[in-house]
């Protein structure tokens, strides 16, 4: 991970509201091999006693859930759209091109649970991505009791406290004024990803160029 100045997000809530917008994280880990595995899991952030941690439910007795019973420490990573910006597109075109992208990094221990206590994850998940509609089917109480008790057995909750978060969101912060303007520009003709991370970027140009843009 990039670990450069400019490439940092100083609001931690910004970084918190982009886990809960791509919130389908890769959970990754070694077993007791030492062979990494890996998953790819909704998850949710809580905050407890003011300690973090990342919420979710996966199958039984796979590989990367006999890993993480081995070894509970975890690395999962939240990514988003991500472009690729045109050296072509600077000031001074006579520079290689290169990517932009945002990603958050969670380290952390991983338990499992089971019981009431998967059930009430089960709900929570449920609730969080279906923006809290108690209505919706997939709420635990509205699933009828023989699906309920048959796919139970074989899903298991998981918690992992967070122990560090990092982060990059490259976005061209490193570039001049009239290279980062119309890097938007050019990202804006593009697809949803290039649109998306132009909207990134439009965000942060007051604040970056301490209001120069103009």
């Amino acid at each position: 991970m990039y670990n450069l100045p400019y490439y940092k997000e100083h609001n931690p809530q910004v970084i918190l509201d982009f886990i809960a917008r791509y919130p389908f994280a890769f959970v990754s880990g070694c077993n007791e091999n030492n062979h990494p595995v890996a998953t790819q899991l909704p998850v949710f952030i809580e905050e407890h006693n003011g300690k973090q941690f990342l919420r979710g439910h996966l199958m039984k007795d796979t590989d990367h859930h006999k890993a993480f019973m081995c070894n509970p420490n975890v690395l999962v990573v939240f990514t988003g759209h991500h472009t690729y910006v045109s050296g072509t597109w600077y000031s001074n075109p006579h520079i290689a091109s290169t990517w932009n992208y945002m990603s958050v990094h969670v380290h952390g221990t991983i338990k499992f649970f089971e019981g009431a206590e998967l059930m009430n994850v089960l709900r929570k998940t449920s609730l969080h991505f279906e923006n809290n509609n108690e209505n919706s089917s997939t709420v635990l109480e509205n699933l009828p009791d023989e699906f309920v008790h048959k796919v139970t057995p074989y899903i298991v909750g998981f918690e992992i406290e967070v122990l560090s978060m990092e982060h990059v969101f490259k976005l061209s912060q490193d570039r001049d004024l009239v290279s980062y303007k119309n890097i938007i520009e050019k990202l804006k003709a593009q697809d949803e990803a290039g649109r998306v991370i132009a909207h990134e970027m439009e965000i942060r140009l007051e604040e970056l160029f301490n209001g120069r843009s103009k």
